[in-house]
């Protein structure tokens, strides 16, 4: 099943600046059969269902072994059965409504 993900993982215990631990969990998302668009609060992910997890989880792991103590992740899913829909065209449907 294709899933779209909105992923924030806030790794806690670290310090305040987070970007190095972004950037290793964008760098395990950076896998053939996902496409993700990384935003200021997180990154999108488009899909199927097991490879999104399972990058999820590897972001976790490596975060961890980087000294991350504790994690804490909000995860958005949305699915349709309907038709496949992409993250782009989501942000086409909206743009073009605003015209």
């Amino acid at each position: 099943m294709k899933v779209l993900a909105d992923l924030t993982i806030v790794p806690i215990g670290v310090g305040v600046s987070l970007s190095r631990y972004v950037a290793a969990c964008e760098v395990v998302l950076d896998r053939p059969g996902l496409k993700t668009q990384l935003h200021a609060n997180g990154t999108n992910i488009e899909g199927e269902w097991d490879e999104v997890f399972a990058a999820i989880k590897t972001c976790h792991e490596k975060l961890h072994e980087m000294g991350a103590p504790r994690i804490h992740t909000n995860i958005k899913l949305g699915t349709r059965s309907d038709r496949e829909q992409s993250l782009d065209d989501k942000v086409r449907s909206v743009q073009e409504k605003r015209a």
